[in-house]
This record gives C-alpha cells, structure tokens and sequence, in this order.
C-alpha cells in the first residue's frame, strides 16, 4: 500500500487530512510573509487606514544608506559567525561526555536542557548579575586570576563579547539533547568494527561518529543560526531597552522593533524583515550546501 501509485481521490483524502495545518499555515505564516513584501515597498503608506499612495524601492534605498542598519547586519553577523560554531562544538562535546555516562545521564541531560525551558527574561536577569562590574560573578572569577574587573554591559567593546556568552549558553541544552538523539541512533557496531582494527578514540570520532552525525549537525546548525540571527529578547533585557553602549548590540530584530513600534516608520520596519529573511535564507542555505556536499564527498548520500 506504501508504495501504490497515487490517485485523485487519495490525493484529495490526504489534501483533506492536511487542510487544517495547511490553512493555520497560510493563515499565520504564509499570508504575514507575502504582507510583510507588500508592505516594503509602499513609499507612501497611511497604517492606519490602510490607504497606499505610492510604491517603489525606497524604503531599501534607505535601508542602504541607514548607518544603524549597517550597524545591525554587522553585529548580527558576528554575533551568528561566532556563537553559531561554538554553540555547535560546545554541544557536540558535551553530548559526547554525556553519552559515555551510564549512571548520571539523566540529570545532566536535565541539567543542561534547563536553559532551554527557562524563560529568557530570567536567564538575562541572571546573567546582568554575572556581568557586573562590582561584585559580579565573572569579574570575581576574573580577579581570583589577577585580572582586573571588565565593564561588561557599558563598555562597548566588551558588551556585544557579553551578549554571545549569554546567547551560547541558552543554545546549548536544546543541541545537546538533539546531538544525543543523533548518538544514540548511531549503529555501534561500525565503531566496534574500527576499535577492533585498532582505530583510536580520535580516528573514530573524525572518521565515523562524526561522518555519520552530519545530517543531525545540519539541522542543529540551522536552528541555532536562525535562533540567534532572531536574538531580541537577550538584548531588550540584558540592556534594560537599549541596545547596549554605544549601540553596540544592536541586533537587526531590534532595529526592526526600533522602527516598527518606537519610530512608526511600519514600511521601514517591513523592509528590514524583507532583507533579514534573505540573508538568512541565503546563509542557512549556503551552510546547508555545504554540509551536504561534504556528506556526499565522504561516501554518504546528502539527505
């Protein structure tokens, strides 16, 4: 029955079982996208009463020429290209030591999952009492070693250094559990194999565990690139509603959010989300590609 060819009315059937989440869907994803591209290109736009009296690209023109957009996409770059790697690698170490525990896997899986389940008002909260200058948790961790206290939330060359420490450690739990997935529906019988010829723990890691957790990586990739190109939370809280010293942390959701509800500049706000949406369609894209391509180079088959 799997493999039987389909027909107009199982077509329809399947079409009628997939309607509601198809219309919820359309409903609350498709349509606000198509209106959010819409809206972008409204030059002369009354929000309110809906009335549209000009249209064009100049809503991207000043985009363009906006320095604290510029700021945005450049912090919100560094902040992907550095949190995402060692969020990725952090969570693949750790899931491997997990993996080998026998009697305390449980908690730690609990352990490190918490974050993850916590809200982010609370974990910023706790997080602007680690940073303090006086007092702070860090900045004591710092002095037991000599060095002296670093102004982490007002000094704008650190603070931006803050919020991805903050961002990395909320991403973990939730990679950890997916890399142990991954782990734990790994076939042990290839590492038996190579530990039998003589591979060590190193060779095995690279040259099987590693190989066969590429798709698993992939999708923990992509989730913690998109989750933290959409970092907005941490800041608002982290910064008590600002965007850090100097605008240092100002993130491209925050200068959507700046726009749209302080500014009430709505087309602006919208052609923000318009370029936010293919960057990240590109980047996750690109990194996707690439993973598959490596996949593929080793012997597997990309899916």
């Amino acid at each position: 029955m799997i493999n039987t060819k389909p027909t107009f009315k199982t077509t329809l059937r399947a079409l009628g079982y997939l309607a509601p989440l198809l219309i919820i869907i359309g409903v609350f994803t498709v349509w606000p996208l198509i209106h959010a591209v819409l809206l972008s290109t409204y030059t002369k736009y009354n929000y309110y009463t809906n009335q549209v009296q000009a249209v064009g690209l100049d809503n991207f023109s000043y985009l363009w020429h906006d320095p604290d957009f510029h700021q945005a996409v450049r912090n919100t770059l560094v902040l992907v290209f550095v949190v995402v790697p060692v969020t990725v690698l952090l969570s693949l170490g750790i899931a491997l030591l997990i993996n080998r525990i026998t009697r305390l896997a449980h908690f730690f899986q609990t352990l490190y999952f918490l974050p993850f389940v916590t809200s982010t008002v609370a974990i910023a909260m706790v997080w602007n009492w680690i940073l303090y200058r006086n007092g702070g948790l860090l900045n004591t961790a710092l002095g037991w070693l000599g060095i002296r206290p670093v102004d982490w939330l007002n000094d704008p060359r650190y603070s931006l250094v803050a919020l991805m420490l903050m961002c990395i450690w909320q991403g973990l739990g939730f990679n950890i559990i997916l890399f142990l997935a991954g782990l734990n529906n790994l076939d042990q019988r290839y590492c038996a194999a190579a530990r039998m010829d003589g591979a060590t723990g190193w060779q095995v890691l690279t040259n099987l565990t590693w190989p066969l957790l590429l798709p698993m990586t992939v999708l923990v990739t992509v989730n913690t690139m998109i989750s933290n190109f959409k970092v907005f939370d941490q800041v608002y809280v982290l910064f008590h509603g600002s965007t850090g010293p100097a605008d240092a942390d100002m993130t491209m959701i925050f200068y959507l959010y700046q726009k749209f509800y302080v500014e009430n500049q709505f087309a602006i706000a919208a052609a923000s989300g318009v370029v936010l949406f293919i960057l990240l369609a590109l980047i996750t894209g690109l990194g996707a590609w690439y993973v598959h391509h490596h996949y593929r180079r080793r012997g597997g088959d990309g899916r």
